[in-house]
């Protein structure tokens, strides 16, 4: 199976997610969406694939989402899309696809849903202990 990660590895969510990506046995595309963000028509497709609107493909809790006044319930899909491609940093992550489907990844177990079961227990970096169980019976 193939798998790409827009992956920020300063994110303790995304670097346990692509760690249970890896644990999965999949060794994936990884895009650092800082370095390079995907293009406009990919974002919108990632959003959309993901069950996602645009405005909750956001960080809210960026600084420069309340700097760039972008809780503003008024602002357009446009808009907010702009933002995000001229801002990558406001774009939520992580992102993963694979045959399987599109998820945002928050928490970072949400990525069980769109991989093959796991065979045997994840530790992530703060010592929770993701189970077989939780890969066989996703949320």
């Amino acid at each position: 199976m193939s798998a790409v990660i827009y992956h920020n590895p300063r994110c303790g969510t995304s670097r346990n997610t692509l760690a249970l990506i890896r644990h999965a046995g999949i060794e994936p595309e990884v895009i650092e969406y800082l370095v390079t963000p995907p293009s406009r028509a990919r974002l919108v497709e990632l959003i959309h694939a993901a069950g996602l609107s645009v405005r909750g493909a956001i960080r809210q809790k960026e600084a420069a989402t309340l700097a760039l006044e972008l809780d503003d319930a008024s602002l357009s899909d446009d808009a907010l899309l702009d933002a995000m491609l001229a801002h990558p940093i406001l774009i939520q992550r992580p992102l993963v696809q694979t045959g399987l489907g599109t998820r945002m990844c928050r928490p970072s177990e949400v990525v069980l849903e769109i991989l093959p079961a796991i065979a045997t227990p994840f530790t992530k970096e703060d010592g929770e202990v993701i189970g077989v169980d939780a890969a066989l019976h996703p949320r």
